[in-house]
C-alpha cells in the first residue's frame, strides 16, 4: 500500500484550537479508533503523514483531537473521515441508553421471543442475550395495520395521548417506535413519532431505518439503534464541535462514508465501521498489486477481524452483533477476541487460554509499564518477535522485564520454561485466529489455499506468517503502514447510501422494478449532493432479494434484464438445484449509491541498491529454539529487495516477523510479499 512519500511526525506538545493558523480544505485525514491505539493518516501537499496515539476509551474524542494537534500543528484538516467504535462498544459493554419501545398491543414481547433460529443447533443449554428493553418499558399501542397497508384499527388521538404519557413517565432516554407492517403504511408510526418529538429524546422509527417486512428483524434493528443512539450522538456532536471548520464523515459498516447527521440518527450503520475501513484499504491495495482474491487479516490490540475478498467485498444485510438481530448492510467480517492485548491464563483444568478478555489501552499489556496481566504482546516481546527499542518507531518505551515477569506466571502454572510459555501463548492465539479464517473460507465452500493472506493491524504482521503456514497459504502481503490500514481505508472511502423497500411481487417485469427504484435513486442523488458529492461522481446499483414462491429465504441478485436467469443460476450455485419453470418472487429491492472522491495516488518507491543492510541482529524464538535473526528498518528497503527468513522488519505502525519458510520480496509500491519456498 504505497502512497505519497511518508513524513512520520514526532510527538509535540498539544496546542489549543484557537491558535491554529488556518484550516486547509486540501488536507484530508483518515482516523481509526481501536481498543488500544488511535491511528491517523493525512495527506499534506502530496506527502503522507502518519501518527498513532493511545486510545482514550472513556472519551474517544480526546485521542482523536490529541492526534490531530500533534500530526498537524501548523494547520487543520478540511475533511476528516472517522471510523468509530462508540456504537459497537456501547452495545458490547451494555452501556447504552434506557430504551422504551412502543409497539402493537399484544406484541410487546416480540423482541424477546425472536425467531427459532439457533446459532448452535447442538448446544444442550443455549444462551440468549438479555433483551435491551425490559418488560416494564414495553408500551402496547392499540393500532393494527395489515400487510397490504390497510388500517384495521386506526390510531386515535386519545391513544396517542395515552401512550405518550406512559413514555414520558417511563424514565427512558431513547424511544423505539415499532408497529406491524409500517413498511407498507407508515402513517401510524409517523403519528407516534410526531407526538414523541415533544419529549425531545432520541427516537428510532422502524420504517425509517428499515422499510422491509419481517417484523422481528425490523423491531430488533430499531431497538439496537435506539440503545446506542444517545451515546453516539453526544460523541459526534462533541467531536464535530472541536473539529471546528473541518467537515466530518463517518465510516459505515458497508465500507462507505456518510455525514454526521445520518450517523447520529442511524448509528446502527456504524457498528462495524472500523473493520470495514480495513477491508476498503485492503481492496485499494489489492487493485494496485493486481490481485483480487485475498483474505484480510486485521489483528489489533483487542480483536482480530477477518474477511474474504473474492473480486469484491461480500456484503451481508443481516448480522447478529453480540446476539442481537440487525438488518443493515455490512461487509461480511468475522471477529474474534484475539489481539495483542488478549490476556493469557491457565484455567482450572490446566489448559492455556488466550482472550477474549483484553488489557486494552489502559493498563495495556504488562510490557507497557502499567499492567501486570500477561498478554499476547508480552509473549511476542519475550519471543523476540517484537523489538523493544523500535516500538512505535522508538517513541513508546516497552519494559521487557515486566513482560518476562508476567509470562513467568504462565510458565509456573504450566510447569515449563519461559520461552515455552511464550511459544504456547502465540500458538493458542494463532489457533483462535485460524478458526476465524476457516469460518469465512472452509465453512462457506472456499479453500484458503486459493487466496493470498493480507496481514495488517498493529499485531497482524507478527502473526501472519505462521498463521498462513497453518492454513497452507503460500503468499502473504504486508502493506506499507500496516498498523494504519484502517485509517488509510477511511481516507479513501467514498460517500455512500443504501436503501431498501419491500415489493413482494411474483414474476414482475424488469421495467416495473426499474420504475420502483427510481424514487430511491432520486433520493440518493439529493442526499449525497447535500454532503458535497459532485453529480458526475454519482453511481448506483440496484439489487433484488429473490426466492421461489413459497420459500422463506432469499438470494440477492443484481437487477438486470436477465435477473430471473441470474436468480436461477445463483440458486443452483448456492443450493445445488434450481427450478427454472417455477414462479419467482421479488421480495425486497435494494439500492446502493455512492459518490467517489479522487482516490489518493499511489507512487512507486526507489529500487534497492545492493543487499539490504540490517539495523541489528536479535534472538528470535523460531519453533521451539532460539535463532539469530537480522532486524531491518522498513524505510531502508527498496523495490526489488529480497530477504530470507527468519527476519524482523520494524516500522512505526507494526513489526513484521518473516518465518524461515518464507522469502520476503519488496514490490514497486513498497509492499512486502512473503512467498513460501517451492
Amino acid at each position: 500500500m504505497s502512497k505519497p512519500a511518508v513524513r512520520k511526525t514526532s510527538a509535540r506538545p498539544a496546542i489549543e484550537l484557537a491558535r491554529l493558523a488556518r484550516a486547509s480544505s486540501n488536507i484530508a485525514v483518515g482516523i481509526d479508533t481501536g481498543g488500544t491505539f488511535t491511528d491517523l493518516i493525512a495527506i499534506v501537499e502530496g506527502a503522507l503523514r502518519v501518527h498513532k496515539v493511545p486510545s482514550t476509551p472513556d472519551d474517544p474524542a480526546q485521542a482523536v483531537l490529541k492526534g490531530l494537534r500533534e500530526m498537524l500543528p501548523e494547520t487543520w484538516p478540511g475533511l476528516v473521515t472517522y471510523s468509530s467504535t462508540v456504537a459497537t462498544n456501547a452495545l458490547l459493554e451494555r452501556k447504552g441508553a434506557r430504551v422504551a419501545i412502543l409497539t402493537n398491543a399484544g406484541f410487546e414481547d416480540l423482541i424477546e421471543i425472536g425467531r427459532q433460529n439457533r446459532a448452535d443447533l447442538y448446544a444442550l443449554a443455549p444462551s440468549r442475550p438479555e433483551p435491551l428493553v425490559p418488560r416494564r418499558r414495553r408500551i402496547g399501542v392499540r393500532e393494527r395495520t395489515l400487510h397490504d397497508g390497510t388500517s384495521l384499527i386506526r390510531l386515535s388521538r386519545g391513544e396517542v395521548a395515552r401512550v405518550t404519557g406512559i413514555a414520558r413517565r417511563s424514565g427512558a432516554d431513547s424511544f423505539a417506535v415499532c408497529l406491524l407492517h409500517s413498511y407498507a403504511n407508515p402513517k401510524a408510526e409517523e403519528g407516534l413519532a410526531r407526538a414523541l418529538a415533544a419529549l425531545r429524546r432520541p427516537m428510532s422509527v422502524s420504517h425509517r431505518l428499515l422499510s422491509e417486512y419481517r417484523e422481528y428483524e425490523r423491531f430488533s434493528t430499531a431497538v439496537v439503534n435506539a440503545y446506542v443512539a444517545p451515546k453516539m450522538a453526544s460523541h459526534l456532536e462533541n467531536l464535530r464541535r472541536n473539529l471546528s471548520s473541518a467537515r466530518l464523515r463517518i465510516m459505515q459498516s458497508n465500507g462507505s462514508a456518510t455525514g454526521v447527521e445520518l450517523a447520529r440518527a442511524e448509528p446502527i450503520r456504524t457498528i462495524l465501521s472500523g473493520p470495514a475501513a480495513g477491508v476498503v484499504g485492503a481492496a485499494a491495495l489489492a487493485r494496485a498489486i493486481g490481485t483480487d482474491r485475498f483474505i484480510t487479516f486485521d489483528m489489533g490490540g483487542t480483536s482480530t477481524d477477518v474477511s474474504l475478498f473474492d473480486t469484491g467485498a461480500r456484503i451481508r444485510t443481516l448480522s447478529y452483533p453480540d446476539g442481537y438481530a440487525v438488518r443493515a448492510p455490512v461487509i461480511d467480517i468475522h471477529t474474534v477476541g484475539a489481539g495483542g492485548g488478549s490476556i493469557a491464563r491457565v484455567d482450572a483444568g490446566g489448559s492455556l487460554r488466550v482472550g477474549p478478555e483484553s488489557a486494552g489501552a489502559d493498563p495495556g499489556p504488562a510490557c507497557y509499564g502499567r499492567g501486570t496481566a500477561p498478554a499476547v504482546t508480552d509473549a511476542d516481546l519475550v519471543a523476540g518477535r517484537l523489538v523493544a527499542g523500535n516500538f512505535l518507531g522508538g517513541r513508546m518505551r516497552l519494559y521487557p522485564d515486566r513482560a518476562r515477569e508476567a509470562l513467568r506466571k504462565i510458565a509456573a502454572a504450566m510447569k515449563t520454561s519461559l520461552s515455552a510459555a511464550a511459544r504456547g501463548v502465540i500458538q493458542v492465539v494463532n489457533a483462535n485466529m485460524d478458526r476465524a479464517i476457516r469460518v469465512i473460507t472452509v465453512e462457506r465452500g472456499f479453500d484458503p489455499r486459493d487466496f493470498a493472506l493480507l496481514g495488517f493491524g498493529g499485531a497482524g504482521p507478527m502473526h501472519a506468517a505462521e498463521l498462513a503456514m497453518d492454513l497452507g497459504i503460500r503468499h502473504v502481503v504486508f502493506p506499507q503502514n500496516p498498523g494504519l490500514l484502517c485509517a488509510w481505508g477511511a481516507i479513501g472511502a467514498r460517500l455512500g447510501r443504501e436503501y431498501s423497500m419491500t415489493v413482494r411481487e411474483v414474476d414482475p417485469p424488469y421495467a416495473r422494478l426499474r420504475q420502483r427504484a427510481r424514487p430511491l435513486i432520486v433520493r440518493a442523488r439529493r442526499e449525497l449532493a447535500g454532503e458535497g458529492a459532485s453529480r458526475s461522481a454519482f453511481a448506483a446499483e440496484v439489487h433484488l432479494d429473490m426466492r421461489y414462491r413459497g420459500q422463506s429465504y432469499e438470494l440477492e441478485v443484481p437487477l438486470t434484464r436477465n435477473f430471473k436467469d441470474a436468480f436461477h443460476a445463483a440458486h443452483r450455485r448456492t443450493f445445488g438445484h434450481s427450478a427454472s419453470e417455477a414462479p419467482v418472487e421479488v421480495v425486497n429491492l435494494r439500492l446502493r449509491a455512492s459518490a467517489a472522491d479522487q482516490p489518493p495516488a499511489m507512487a512507486k518507491i526507489a529500487r534497492q541498491r545492493g543487499a539490504p543492510t540490517p539495523l541489528a541482529r536479535t534472538e528470535v524464538l523460531v519453533g521451539s529454539r532460539q535463532r539469530r535473526a537480522p532486524v531491518f528498518a522498513r524505510d531502508s528497503l527498496g523495490a526489488g529487495a529480497r530477504i530470507r527468513g527468519p527476519a524482523i522488519v520494524v516500522e512505526l505502525s507494526a513489526t513484521a516477523y518473516v518465518a524461515p519458510e518464507y522469502t520476503l520480496r519488496v514490490d514497486d509500491y513498497g509492499n512486502l510479499h512473503l512467498e513460501a519456498g517451492r
